[in-house]
């Protein structure tokens, strides 16, 4: 008897798909089934269980036929009861081998899909910024998670579903025609009276389903964008309660009515499946019957009972194996996505024969005729040139967009040059090792990122073996160790996504805290007080003064305080050096960087504190 449920999975293609069907070839498939290989054993005892479940599991509907002919027509108490529980026997060892071999392959799928995760990830991690620039961060989850979860469910029931109902259909037929040829071959015609109303129904469920899906997506869209920290402000600001709960109304409502349809959709599939469960064996009995009654005499109640239940078993496997072709046309495709992250070339990555020096690293830097491109039509930085000596700064200014971050970014090798030379301690940094070099350079950018975590958990990222004095020293030398202290749990004040729970000047300390217990030789400022206010800003510049006294850094910075700190200024336009020098021999040329002076800088400067003498760097007596 076929399941009485309607069809929940689509058991078509869809135009989309059939259009990017993907091609299914030797390698694909000898790559697919090399995540099986280190589990050929097991997959053994899931194949012998699939054989031993498929043949016990037919085996009630046999002795079914043995009880009503010997038992009960042939009124024999003793053969009656053997065979009832031998039916129980046989039904409890199927159910307990299916147990096992469902803990099998649930095993098996469980441990390919964790090697993939980890295979994915690492491979991931090893990604330069072009890749995360270019691509969407929506789809690189759903590679990493729907994806490779969708292949435990290949694993659990595609490739065992077609063992598994290829051999009970098998089983089947082969008694099916021991018992009665012609009546076989009538069982074989109903079959298709329970598919056609299943795919029928399947279809237009499903067609129902893509909407509520499409419309319960819109909802959860107008509850993310509301229902945020950012969205319900945005809301309350510009007044739009009304229009917000108007399009809510509106979608829930139609969630309503596609609800109630597919609630329907089923229930009229299941009246249809409902009267053609009945016909098929209605059909049985009287082909039987004539059989028994004209043309057969030896054909018995019992042997008909017996086709009545095997077509019942047939039902479920045959319709799955019609759709084999479907399950097998995704899983190909899912393979291919995942295969296509994984098959993406890593730009970035640690040459054969790495350098790792053993000393301590100086942290001077070096641009050589360093040209850089996203794309060939548009070239970022053309012929950059300069030097950076250990102990001393430079600042980089210029325009938006003038390609001030990417040089910087240059350096750590987040993005590698399209020509020229980054070397770092007078070594190219494509022949260093990434993990010494980034070791060696701290960053702290404009936009401040933290963890959902404490701010400890947010510190001993950089330092995890760091000492509760080191966190403490850190956060002094950054002036946040005040703020900290008057919280209630002090370093494990937990700051909330992204830092929410904290201002943008609380988080930026916090960001420079986290890079100075990093101690690294080169330090990078790449705008790194620009989301502070005065107040808090005097106190980064504090902070940073006597850091880039004592050590090599850069700065992109757009406050004149900053800049004056540094020993040379270097003014990036249109992605070259247009300018160098001090601020006073930049001011005398009376070019790119004097109109910064004129429209950024000075802006700037005039939130500065009164005391601050732009000439000299110093503060009034």
């Amino acid at each position: 008897m076929p399941p009485m449920g309607g069809p929940r999975r689509q058991s078509f293609l869809t135009e989309e798909e059939k259009k990017n069907r993907p091609k299914v070839t030797k390698g694909l498939l000898k790559r697919i089934f090399s995540y099986l290989k280190p589990y050929w054993k097991q997959m053994v005892i899931v194949l012998v269980a699939i054989v031993i479940s498929s043949v016990l599991n037919l085996m009630p509907s046999v002795l079914t036929g043995k009880i009503i002919d010997e038992g009960l027509i042939g009124k024999s108490m003793q053969k009656l009861i053997v065979f009832i529980v031998l039916s129980l026997a046989v039904t409890l060892g199927a159910n307990l081998i299916g147990v096992l071999e469902s803990y099998m392959k649930t095993w098996i799928a469980q441990h390919i899909t964790y090697d993939m995760r980890n295979t994915m990830y690492r491979h991931l991690q090893k990604m330069s910024q072009r890749f995360y620039t270019s691509n969407n961060q929506g789809d690189i989850i759903t590679r990493m998670t729907s994806d490779i979860s969708g292949v435990q469910q290949i694993i659990t029931t595609t490739l065992t579903s077609i063992l598994s109902n290829s051999i009970t259909l098998i089983i089947a037929l082969v008694v099916m025609f021991q018992q009665s040829w012609v009546m076989a071959l009538v069982g074989i015609a109903v079959i298709p009276l329970f598919i056609i109303p299943t795919r029928s129904a399947g279809k237009t469920r499903w067609s129902i389903t893509a909407e509520s899906q499409a419309c319960s997506d819109e909802i959860n869209g107008i509850l993310n964008e509301t229902m945020s920290v950012s969205g319900q402000l945005l809301v309350k600001l510009f007044g739009m309660e009304q229009v917000e709960y108007d399009k809510y109304e509106e979608a829930n409502g139609r969630m309503v009515k596609l609800n109630i349809r597919e609630s329907m959709a089923g229930r009229w599939f299941r009246v249809a499946l409902s009267t053609f469960s009945n016909i098929g064996p209605m059909l049985l009995y009287l082909a039987g019957g004539v059989l028994m009654m004209k043309f057969d005499s030896s054909l018995t109640v019992g042997d008909i009972t017996v086709l009545v239940a095997l077509l019942g078993k047939m039902y479920g496997p045959f319709n799955q194996l019609l759709n084999i072709q479907v399950d097998w046309i995704r899983s190909m495709a899912m393979f291919t996505r995942i295969f296509e992250y994984y098959d993406m070339p890593v730009e970035i990555e640690n040459a054969p024969d790495a350098v790792c020096p053993t000393e301590r690293a100086r942290g001077e830097v070096e641009f050589r005729n360093v040209g850089f491109y996203y794309e060939k039509e548009r070239q970022i930085l053309t012929d950059i040139n300069f030097n950076l000596e250990q102990g001393k700064c430079i600042a980089v200014v210029g325009p938006s967009g003038s390609g001030k971050s990417t040089l910087v970014n240059l350096i750590p090798r987040l993005w590698d040059t399209t020509s020229g030379t980054v070397t770092f301690d007078d070594i190219d940094v494509r022949k260093l090792d990434l993990a010494y070099l980034r070791e060696n350079i701290g960053i702290v950018s404009q936009e401040t990122y933290l963890f959902n975590g404490t701010i400890r958990q947010n510190l001993l990222y950089a330092k995890p073996s760091a000492t509760e004095e080191e966190l403490i020293e850190a956060c002094k030398k950054a002036n946040i160790y005040d703020f900290i202290e008057k919280q209630e749990t002090g370093l494990d004040t937990v700051v909330g996504n992204r830092g929410l729970k904290l201002s943008g000047g609380e988080k930026q300390r916090i960001s420079i805290a986290r890079v100075l217990l990093k101690d690294p030789a080169l330090m990078i400022f790449d705008e790194a007080t620009s989301a502070l206010d005065s107040i808090s800003e005097q106190k980064i510049q504090d902070a940073i003064e006597p850091l880039i006294t004592s050590r090599t850094s850069i700065l992109i910075a757009h406050r004149l305080s900053t800049i004056l700190c540094a020993d040379e200024i270097l003014v990036i336009n249109n992605g070259v050096i247009a300018e160098r020098g001090t601020h006073s021999e930049l001011i005398a040329l009376g070019g790119v960087y004097t109109q910064l002076y004129e429209t950024q800088f000075c802006k700037a400067s005039d939130d500065e504190p009164e005391s601050f003498d732009y000439t000299e760097g110093e503060e009034k007596e």
